[in-house]
């Protein structure tokens, strides 16, 4: 319980802001209201509409168990993992619909921002994985 004292302030402000990020990302605009948005950026690679929509279901479910892995892990690499996703998720919408990064809120700020949270909770994570091991 101590360590967890110890990591309040940053580390699990990190955590529930990615977590709060990938469930929210994962079951509304996929799961709950099958937004047509995520559902036409599937369509570049995926060209049956029905397979599309359930597809984007299944990436709902998986962001979901992926925000509470974020939520929840000890291991330092999955933050790394969660950069990774976002820069590859960035590039994707750069690449096959550039004209969103016009939008309010768009998917250049989200991703550069939670990039910026994950560097920090793996610098956090990090740190108090050395402090525990000495």
């Amino acid at each position: 319980m101590n360590r967890f004292k110890e990591n309040f302030p940053v580390l699990v402000t990190a955590r529930l802001v990615l977590a709060f990020s990938w469930i929210y990302q994962g079951m509304v605009p996929k799961v709950i209201c099958q937004s047509p948005g995520e559902i036409e950026l599937l369509e570049h690679v995926v060209k049956v509409h029905e397979l599309a929509c359930t597809m984007v279901i299944w990436m709902g479910y998986g962001e979901v168990l992926f925000g509470f892995l974020l939520l929840f892990t000890s291991r330092s690499w999955v933050f790394l993992l969660n950069i990774l996703a976002l820069a590859v998720l960035l590039i994707y919408v750069a690449v096959f619909q550039p004209e969103l990064f016009t939008l309010p809120f768009n998917p250049l700020i989200l991703n550069v921002s939670l990039i910026g949270m994950s560097l920090i909770a793996y610098g956090e994570l990090r740190k108090n994985n050395y402090r525990a091991e000495r």
